[in-house]
């Protein structure tokens, strides 16, 4: 009598753990993005190198390529991610808000503590971070763009005298909130959104031909 032939046992399609593979590329690809955020706002975009980012999240240059293709690649993702956060933060202020006085000065409220909150990336965001490289500024001009647009939006909405130059009072407003992060000192006196108020007052108070905010 022969032996039958085994049968082969059914594959277990459990799906099992593995070890040692340490954080998911996603969590590892976050991990990139804020330390290349710190050192670039340290040291300067070409200050800064893929090897410097590699040492400050303790991986080799060649694991960061796995990640981005190229230092700019990583900057332009980094830029965009900041932008896309700001843009988001203001667009949930206005929401609701009809007065255009009102919508300017919850969306200057909006940008300032975002900005605040961004900390060591308030510098990436600015126009004269890339100035000196053409290829990179050219591409994270066209994010801030759209975000521009929603305070050109807000400006273009204001009742203003014919001598008032929107352009020029939304670059003022843009230059005076921007530098809050340089000198603001977190407790203060003042709250992030008292002294933007007082920005858009004083606006108001100039062109609105009404009172300010309370």
């Amino acid at each position: 009598m022969t032996n039958p032939t085994p049968r082969p046992r059914p594959k277990d399609k459990t799906p099992r753990k593995r070890g040692g593979r340490g954080k998911s590329n996603v969590n590892r690809r976050e991990d990139i993005l804020r330390a290349a955020g710190a050192l670039m706002s340290a040291k300067g975009y070409d200050a800064t190198s893929m090897r410097d980012i590699a040492g400050a999240v303790g991986m080799l240059p060649g694991s960061v390529y796995y990640h981005f293709a190229s230092k700019e690649a990583l900057f332009v993702e980094l830029h965009n991610e900041v932008v896309q956060t700001m843009t988001a933060r203001v667009s949930e202020a206005l929401d609701g808000v009809e007065d255009a006085w009102e919508r300017l000065r919850a969306a200057a409220r909006a940008h300032l503590e975002g900005l605040l909150e961004t900390d060591t990336l308030v510098a990436i965001v600015s126009p004269e971070f890339t100035r000196e490289n053409n290829e990179v500024g050219q591409v994270v001009t066209e994010h801030r763009r759209a975000y521009e647009q929603i305070f050109r939006d807000l400006f273009a909405a204001l009742d203003l005298p014919g001598t008032a130059d929107a352009a020029v009072l939304r670059l003022g407003l843009f230059g005076a909130l921007n530098w809050v992060p340089v000198w603001y000192e977190r407790g203060g006196a003042r709250s992030p959104a008292q002294i933007s108020d007082q920005f858009v007052d004083a606006l108001q108070q100039a062109y609105g031909g009404g009172t300010a905010h309370p």
